[in-house]
């Protein structure tokens, strides 16, 4: 059964090398098959690994591939595998990763079915998958780096697939660059961790961080003050390298650009796996970030503002897309908050319930957009529940389900979060009703989206085509049943985050009214809405609702280009490196190679006038050049 851990990712592998070296010549039955068949697979062997899992005593299964290479520093030589590494977390992610992946493998397949590149298309889908099973599998920090940048490449590929357009190319060498920043900084963070401990092993470096924690809370040493010096840097530059990744502030500006991408694309890679690496990446680090409560403390307060910032954000956007996307950064938000918080288990249950549930609201959006010719502007939409009902109550179950109303799955892993805010050491009040804020936030803008597009007058003129493919409208069931139900999956991570026994912080004194309102909100948010938006999802006067059109007051402008960060950046970082650029046109390094290039340059124009082809000049030459020997040989 330990094979089947080895072979995981060898699957979609093979079919990426399958669809690069042979797409062209493939049919698109055959393409489709290889791919879907490859995600197959995946999830068939997760499921057995998911059984062998429960029945092992210590809940992991590791299976050594070979033996990579040897660091070594001054604190011993560490050795990094090609090792993989299942446990509780790992587990989870593996099954969202092949589960949801597979269901958006199987709906991209039919709704790419026309695209010229379509082999070129699942074979970066498979390559993303195969990636991100490295990442999540890794038992040593080198290896789940490698499968960080494999995902960052794979994000790149696809965002940009449809590479014609110039907003397309824009929009992914904007996702590069600005992750890169994170991963510059989490690379940085593991120098000095590998310095600090020894050790890139991800067991062995949670065991000592373990015991540094004993050892500092006996010993009050200069070298004890050191080492939590540097472990606060680790943690905090690892959380540099999360918040580039799951799109947290302040490098959060990638990701709504980056739905530039085909929808398939924004399901898998911006909703439900790559941008919850981040998330993934602290929760595997726990061992570190504990020692640093400070820093846990910071990632707390980035996910809350994140979640309302991006929440605000959200109430502006005209793109039905770009509306989704700032509901991820604001539930990733929700996510790191919970971390920050050491509410270990419910920001990873979050972080599965929202990847089925985004998914599946990503998907269904992506089959409205489709029947509406490419259509996203939610100002150009209207009364859809009509004429795309099976489409509507999809999107009704997502949204429901993000909106956390009692019974779905995310109001069990919201409300999980929000339950343990209130008392936490790193989080406390100010932060709950951060949470609270947010999700008030949350159920008007998705209201609002509602009632733009499923509800008043349709204002389209074209009739809509649906794709009616069984298929794809299987996987959108099989996602809406996960995103109602998949709160009943029962998930144990105590094994995984029981290393550390933390002190339980002394109950403030809850109010007993906070549960109350963490569920009403929901509904508060709700009513509002149905007054607030009353024109959007009315059509009383014939033609009225063709003259509903998105404000262009300052501040919602300023709100719909995602509240300035953006021009920020561009006056703070990318105007002076343009300018900076523009003055060093002729690089000055690159002036001195050039001399380099002129000194050899001007040696071969004086040693070619030499070879003239004169023998006398050669024996001259010869002769001249004996005699300078012996002269030097006699000094």
């Amino acid at each position: 059964m330990i094979v089947l851990l080895a072979t995981l990712p060898f699957y979609p592998l093979v079919s990426f090398l399958l669809l690069i070296a042979f797409g062209k010549k493939l049919s698109w039955q055959l393409a489709a098959i290889i791919s879907v068949t490859s995600m197959a697979l995946t999830v068939l062997v997760s499921a057995l690994l998911l059984l062998e899992l429960s029945a092992t005593q210590n809940q992991v299964l590791t299976v050594n591939l070979w033996h990579w290479f040897d660091l070594t520093n001054q604190l011993g030589t560490s050795e990094v595998n090609m090792r993989f590494y299942l446990d509780g977390l790992s587990a989870v992610m593996i099954s969202v990763v092949c589960g949801v992946g597979f269901l958006i493998h199987l709906f991209a397949a039919i709704y790419m079915k026309t695209d010229a590149n379509f082999s070129r298309f699942m074979a970066y889908m498979n390559l993303f998958i195969v990636a991100m099973l490295i990442l999540v599998l890794a038992d040593n920090l080198v290896l789940l780096y490698l499968g960080w940048e494999g995902v960052g490449l794979c994000s790149f590929l696809l965002i940009g697939f449809w590479y014609q357009e110039k907003s397309n190319v824009l929009a992914a060498r904007k996702a590069f660059i600005v992750t890169r920043i994170g991963d510059t900084s989490m690379a940085i963070g593991l120098l000095l961790l590998f310095n600090t401990f020894g050790e890139l092993n991800i067991e062995a470096v949670t065991t000592l961080a373990q015991q540094a924690n004993n050892i500092a809370a006996g010993a009050n040493s200069v070298s004890s003050a050191e080492q939590a010096n540097d472990i606060y840097w680790i943690a905090l530059l690892l959380l540099g390298g999360a918040v580039g990744k799951s799109a947290q502030l302040p490098l959060q500006t990638w990701l709504p650009d980056a739905m530039a991408g085909p929808t398939p694309v924004s399901a898998l890679i911006h909703a439900a796996t790559m941008v919850t690496a981040g998330v993934y990446l602290i929760a595997r680090m726990h061992g570190i970030f504990l020692l640093s409560p400070e820093v846990m403390n910071y990632v707390a307060w980035l996910g809350a503002l994140t979640l309302l910032l991006a929440g605000v954000a959200a109430l502006a956007q005209t793109d039905i897309k770009r509306v989704l996307a700032y509901s991820t950064m604001s539930q990733i938000g929700y996510m790191m908050l919970a971390l920050g918080a050491g509410a270990w288990s419910a920001g990873v249950f979050h972080l599965m319930t929202h990847a089925f549930f985004k998914a599946l609201l990503f998907l269904t959006a992506g089959a409205v957009i489709y029947a509406l010719h490419h259509q996203q502007n939610l100002f150009k939409m209207g009364g859809l529940l009509k004429k795309l009902p099976f489409e509507s109550v999809l999107f009704i179950v997502g949204l429901i389900c993000l909106m956390a109303l009692p019974g779905t799955s995310g109001f069990f892993s919201k409300e999980a979060i929000i339950a343990q805010l209130w008392s936490s050491n790193t989080a406390g009040p100010m932060l709950w009703w951060c949470a609270i804020l947010g999700a008030f936030l949350t159920s008007i803008y998705s209201c609002r989206l509602f009632f733009l597009a499923f509800l008043g007058a349709a204002r389209f003129s074209e009739n809509t085509h649906t794709e009616k493919s069984t298929l794809l409208r299987s996987a959108l069931i099989v996602l809406a049943l996960l995103s109602l139900f998949g709160g009943l999956i029962p998930l144990d991570l105590t094994l995984v985050f029981s290393t550390f026994i933390q002190t339980p912080s002394a109950l403030l004194d809850e109010p007993n009214w906070l549960h109350t309102v963490a569920i009403i909100t929901p509904f508060i948010g709700i009513l509002f809405s149905w007054f607030y938006f009353k024109s959007y999802r009315s059509a009383a006067i014939k033609g009225s609702a063709h003259k509903i059109q998105a404000s262009e007051g300052k501040f919602v402008v300023f709100c719909r280009q995602g509240l300035g960060f953006d021009t920020l950046y561009n006056v703070l970082l990318v105007k002076p490196y343009q300018w900076l650029a523009k003055v060093n046109k002729h690089d000055i390094f690159d002036q001195i190679i050039m001399l380099n290039a002129w000194y050899v340059s001007l040696w071969h124009d004086a040693l070619l006038l030499v070879q003239n082809g004169s023998l006398r000049w050669y024996l001259a030459a010869f002769g001249l050049a004996i005699m300078l020997l012996l002269g030097v040989s006699f000094l």
